[in-house]
């Protein structure tokens, strides 16, 4: 009789305890973050009071580049030289720089040699007009070439004869300036958003003009040449009415 008592002592303690270890472990559970569930095909409502939860978007440039905060640290831009100049600029890498550099190289040698000083990268957004293509030079996708020769007529006509022959090769992804309604002779820019396949198009032709001797910026064109010609003055009517 004595072993049948212990046994059922022995039984209901064990029970007892196991309820209470499950209810401990469930009122722990509640208090743990990411532990509470929704049943299936359901979303958990959100507390009253709270905004609405939306992808926090970062501040873009003109056109549509992700604007940078510094140079060289945490950051798309970095100094880069521009090969054949001794020059160096604050550029976005990628296919941003293979582009802009072209331009600049070419700018160097056939229109206007440049010294040190004329040439301008990224500059910090505050200084700059937020909803006009001078903002893209926040974002790393500009450049000011002789930043003090803004104002229209900067150039002589035999050197916007080569200025739109090098903007021919950019294909229309870059844009000067001095086509804008409030000119600026100096600033060059993309003109296509990050998501255009055009600029990766562009820049990887770039990169095969590189890798072929007598391509690319430094080598002799005739930018007289009729169908060079063309082209070019076809790109300047599309950019000028755009």
């Amino acid at each position: 009789m004595q072993t049948t008592v212990t046994r059922r002592t022995v039984t209901r303690r064990t029970a007892v305890r196991g309820a209470a270890v499950l209810g401990a472990a469930a009122a722990t559970a509640a208090l743990l973050p990411g532990t509470a569930s929704a049943a299936p095909g359901t979303t958990p409502p959100q507390a009253p009071g709270l905004p609405e939860l939306t992808e926090r978007k970062l501040p873009t440039s003109a056109n549509g580049w992700t604007i940078e905060k510094e140079a060289n640290h945490v950051s798309t831009v970095w100094t880069r030289q521009v090969a054949g100049t001794g020059l160096s600029v604050d550029l976005r890498i990628g296919d941003v720089e293979e582009i802009l550099v072209h331009l600049i190289r070419r700018f160097h040698y056939e229109v206007e040699e440049l010294p040190d000083g004329d040439l301008l990268g990224w500059q910090e957004i505050g200084g700059l007009r937020t909803a006009l293509p001078e903002s893209n030079l926040a974002s790393g996708t500009a450049v000011r070439i002789r930043p003090g020769a803004s104002a229209k007529g900067g150039l002589f006509a035999h050197q916007e004869l080569v200025l739109r022959d090098i903007l021919a090769d950019c294909q229309g992804v870059v844009r000067w300036g001095g086509d804008d309604d409030e000119v600026d002779e100096s600033l060059f820019y993309l003109a296509l958003g990050p998501q255009d396949r055009r600029v990766n198009r562009l820049a990887d032709r770039l990169r095969g003009w590189a890798e072929r001797p007598g391509s690319g910026a430094g080598t002799p064109v005739d930018v007289a040449s009729p169908d060079r010609r063309t082209e070019a003055s076809t790109l300047a009517r599309t950019q000028r009415a755009g």
